[in-house]
């Protein structure tokens, strides 16, 4: 029988695919690329049979899967990483980080942008959710190093440095629109901040340019006690859930971060809603934001993915991190250690956070799928012996076991290479960015 021609094979180990037919395989895999898509996975000698490449890549003992989703993030926040820490939400947010915002221009947030991207590929993230100031500087950064992103200009009740009015920024909206379009590799999704930054008219702003655009809506939702003590003063006694509701903001297409203070009729609200959550335990621990009930949220029926938050807040994107906290945490909240097994974790960093950017496949290597894959190194220390696959995904990894990481067939970095080639440069400019961050934060 004639092999079919592909762009590239990959080989390694095993294999851990998403797919439901074939969730697992060990002993000698690859994976089978074509015009950016999964052509074929399986048993190494099946896959080299039937398939043939000019360029073929052997990762030795290695485990290949999926890209793991960030599905909330503030990329560009890489160039104030261990800045302001150990304080509380709102006094970090409102006394150190936006006076620093305040000042933002858009080769600061491109710059701490490809450095959050670099990060992210170099530990096996492969798509993320992101907003913040002047977002088109991380649209086209993600666009020209090859990430995956779902990104939108994060929307504000005062005035922003990227538009006036809440008509510019549905100006603005509208041309990412069409430069950044649903489906496609980098797209925008409406981002609101929250409740407690915006007002009545720009949430219904929000939540009717989404729909004439049909995009997602993320927002920061009840992260944390004082949120809610904030919203209930602004809003005549509305916690943020019901507030959101009233505005119309949960559906199917609205994207809840945080979470951490709910209670059970709002629980209920958000699993009638079809309204996803998307759970950021570094960061909620760090702000002393809470406990997220992501078992009762999972139990309910609601899809949660989970999210890093900013690197000012975490302070890594690492998902692996991400992954293992999720799962721990829900045993030690819960007192019993078959909650949230390592495959709901994992499932929660891949197929889960994959909804959000509505692309066929992603987040699994199912043929069709698109090609975002990368390969864990089996031969560090941490990572020796292997019973379980996935289990080792959650529990034994770090992003650092990370030897391979692609995005729609094209390798972005490849044991230890960054293949744009401007990871030097970058580091040295964010370095020169600390003594302008302290200024600014001192009123200077």
């Amino acid at each position: 029988m004639q092999s079919e021609l592909c762009d590239m094979i990959v080989t390694g180990e095993c294999l851990i695919s998403q797919d439901e037919s074939r969730p697992v395989l060990t002993g000698g895999v690859a994976v089978a690329v074509k015009e950016g898509k999964v052509a074929a996975f399986g048993k190494r000698s099946e896959v080299l049979t039937e398939w043939r490449s000019g360029d073929v890549r052997d990762l030795g003992e290695s485990l290949l899967m999926p890209g793991l989703v960030n599905a909330h993030t503030h990329v560009p926040m890489t160039f104030l990483r261990g800045f302001a820490d150990d304080l509380p939400l709102m006094e970090w947010l409102t006394r150190h980080i936006f006076p620093v915002e305040a000042h933002l221009t858009r080769e600061i947030v491109a710059l701490g942008a490809r450095m959050g991207m670099y990060e992210m590929m170099r530990t096996g993230t492969t798509s993320f959710v992101d907003s913040y100031l002047l977002e088109e500087s991380v649209l086209e950064t993600a666009l020209s190093m090859g990430m995956r992103c779902v990104g939108g200009e994060v929307v504000f009740a005062f005035p922003s440095p990227a538009y006036s009015g809440m008509e510019g920024a549905a100006e603005l909206y509208r041309n990412h629109a069409e430069r950044f379009p649903a489906g496609s590799r980098v797209q925008t999704a409406l981002m609101p901040h929250s409740v407690y930054t915006t007002n009545d008219d720009v949430l219904a702003s929000c939540r009717d340019l989404a729909e004439e655009l049909d995009l997602m809506l993320h927002i920061h939702l009840s992260e944390s006690s004082g949120e809610v003590a904030q919203s209930c003063e602004q809003h005549g006694g509305r916690r943020p859930v019901s507030y959101a509701a009233d505005m119309g903001l949960l559906s199917s297409r609205s994207v809840l971060a945080h979470m951490v203070d709910l209670t059970d009729s709002e629980l209920e609200l958000v699993a009638r809603s079809g309204a996803q959550v998307v759970h950021n335990p570094a960061s909620n621990l760090k702000l002393a934001s809470g406990f997220a009930r992501v078992d009762e949220m999972r139990s309910a029926g609601v899809s949660v993915a989970l999210g890093t938050d900013g690197a000012c807040s975490n302070n890594t994107l690492d998902m692996f991190e991400t992954m293992k906290l999720a799962a721990l945490l829900s045993k030690g909240s819960t007192l019993d250690a078959t909650s949230m097994p390592a495959a709901d974790a994992l499932r929660m960093a891949t197929v889960d956070g994959a909804r959000i950017f509505r692309t066929p496949g992603l987040g699994t290597l199912s043929v069709g799928a698109p090609a975002d894959m990368i390969a864990l190194d089996l031969t560090e220390p941490n990572m020796i012996p292997v019973f379980n696959p996935v289990s080792h995904a959650v529990y034994s990894a770090s992003g650092k076991d990370c030897i391979m990481t692609m995005v729609d067939g094209k390798i972005l970095y490849e044991k230890g290479c960054y293949l744009d080639g401007c990871y030097e440069d970058t580091r040295l400019a964010l370095g020169d960015l600390v003594g302008w961050v302290r200024d600014r934060a001192a009123g200077k």
